[in-house]
Formats: structure tokens, sequence, C-alpha cells
């Protein structure tokens, strides 16, 4: 059963002497309108928009054949399907426990390796704006999944090496990788169920300039030959059912405010808000912090007058064996 899915799956992100990763992007163009993408080359990369803004968008190389150039899509009109010819049996063994499912039960997957009738979807660094822009590299994180069922991405080296776990929605919680300038990388995407799936991912990088940059969105998948694109198309990122992602969450009435971190963060912010400068807060909670322990110093000293330590009464035990006291 493991040698099904291990034939469709495995191959290394970057085999030696493998071709088909190197890629060299030119200036591609950015296109609007809902598109659909069922099969051919995919990636999720960052690149600076037409008003120079980061963003994380899709490289769509399927296009080359019919404009003759690849070009940039926007996440939020754009559908990747995973059709039933894409169901796998999980594999055996604990190292896929990860994918919370049974061995044998069905899940989709879209490959690491390029099947011509499904999307091949990766990632890439490689605008070449981004490479001139980019301090050595981007973080790639999963924030949020949305769907009836887990995600989960990892890359495999060859029919019997281990999975490397990339992400996985049963986490629940943001999980980070590193992406190198120039990089260009392509890994196993596992869907549990049927249905439509958002995906949300966030791309951050230092920029050489000193600036740093993010950009945060909801990829669509179409999971299922019998889940409609529209429906994709048409879902709505819902904070109550997802996890781990700020970019969902309702503002607060707070949300105008940078947030702060540990308590000392919140007396700064509650001494401005009352007009009390931070520093005569300090001196207070330093002058009253010294008082509690000069008071417990003085109350240990006394309880050791009374009772002695644990060695003490051990002593005076040995002195006296019968256990009385002095007449």
């Amino acid at each position: 059963m493991i040698a099904i899915l291990l034939a469709a799956l495995p191959v290394p992100a970057r085999a030696e002497g493998d071709d088909s990763l190197d890629q060299n992007l030119g200036e591609d163009r950015i296109v609007s309108g809902n598109r659909t993408l069922s099969t051919g080359h995919a990636d999720i990369g960052p690149k600076f928009d037409d008003r120079g803004r980061w963003r994380l968008m899709i490289h769509d190389d399927a296009a080359r054949q019919g404009s003759g150039s690849s070009v940039w899509r926007h996440p939020g009109q754009s559908v990747i399907t995973v059709p039933d010819g894409a169901r796998r049996p999980a594999p055996e063994g604990e190292a896929y426990e990860f994918l919370g499912v049974s061995p044998g039960d069905p899940v989709h997957v879209l490959p690491q390796t390029q099947n011509t009738d499904l999307v091949w979807l990766g990632w890439n660094t490689q605008d070449p704006e981004v490479m001139k822009r980019i301090d050595r590299g981007v973080t790639l994180s999963l924030t949020g999944v949305q769907g009836p069922g887990r995600v989960a991405t990892f890359l495999q080296s060859g029919s019997f090496g281990p999975p490397e776990v990339l992400w996985q929605s049963g986490r629940k919680s943001p999980q980070s990788s590193w992406i190198d300038v120039n990089t260009h990388t392509h890994a196993n995407w596992v869907f549990t169920r049927p249905g439509v799936y958002l995906v949300e991912i966030t791309v951050a990088a230092d920029l050489t300039d000193g600036s740093h940059v993010s950009d945060t969105q909801q990829f669509r998948f179409s999971v299922g030959s019998g889940t409609s694109s529209k429906d994709a198309l048409a879902a709505r990122w819902s904070a109550s059912n997802h996890w781990g992602s700020p970019s969902s969450a309702a503002p607060s009435a707070s949300s105008g405010t940078s947030e702060s971190s540990g308590a000392a963060g919140d007396g700064e912010q509650g001494a401005q808000r009352s007009g009390i400068p931070g520093w005569v807060v300090g001196m207070v909670a330093g002058a009253v912090i010294v008082a509690v322990i000069a008071l417990l110093v003085l109350r240990a000293v006394g309880s050791r007058k009374d009772r002695g330590s644990a060695f003490d009464e051990r002593s005076r035990r040995e002195d006296n064996p019968g256990g009385h006291g002095d007449d």
C-alpha cells in the first residue's frame, strides 16, 4: 500500500541533475480575472505589484502555452483544483501519522513530482525585483486552514526517505519555513477530505533598505471532482472556523494601538493613559518590591530563631537520644 502512494509522491525537492526545477523568471505581468488552475506548473511566491506593494501571488506558468509568457495571478481570483484523479490511499507507518487519517484511507494529493494531469504546485523566490530587494530570503508561513478536512505539505527524498513535514493543519498553530532567495521548490500537498479549502499563507521578508514587508493571502482549493470551482471562489474566510491567524480576527476596541508584551508593557500603557509618567510608576513599583523582599527576609530570620533549621532539629535529637528536653 505504501508503495502505491510513494510511486506518485516522493522525489527529491531539488534532485541532483533535475532540470525541471531550473527556471529564470522574467518581468512577468500581473493579470486580473477569475481563473481555474486544473493542470500545469504553478508557484506561490512574492512579487511587488504595479504600485510597488509587497504581495503574495500565484505564478502561473501554464499560461505560457496560451499567451507565450507566464503571468502572476491574485490568489483571491484563482482556484486550484484537485480532482478525484489525484486520490491515493494513505500510506502505512508511523512516519505518516501527521496526515491524521488511517492507513489506506483515500486522500487527495498534488504530488511533488510533475503529473501532467494535475497542477504541479510549488513556490519560488525568483521574481527579478524580489531577488534584488530582499535580504537573503523570505519566511513562508502557514497561518490558517479552513475546510472539511486536514491539509499537509511535505517533502520526500527518494522512494524510501522519510517525509519532511513542512506544514500540517492538525497542529493548529502557525508554522514557518525559511526560503532562500532564488529558490524554486515543489512539495506534496495532501487533503484528507473533498470540499472547498482556504489555505492562508503569509510571506515576510527584510529588504536590503532595512524595511520589513509582509503579506497574507488565502489560497483556494477545490478538492474532489464533485466540488465546484465557483463555490471555492465564493468562499469567505471565517474568523470562527480556522486557527491561528490574526489577519482574520475581528477588530477590537484597541486595534488602533500597538500590542504590548508582558505586564511591564501593559503598565506603561496604563500610565500613559492616566497621565502619570512611566518612570514614576517604575520607581513606585521598585520600592514596593524592595519592601516586600525585606519583610519576607525578616520573617524568615524570625522563623529560624523560633524553630531552627531541619539540620538543627536533627542535631538536638542526636544529643538527646531519649527524646527528652533539658531539666
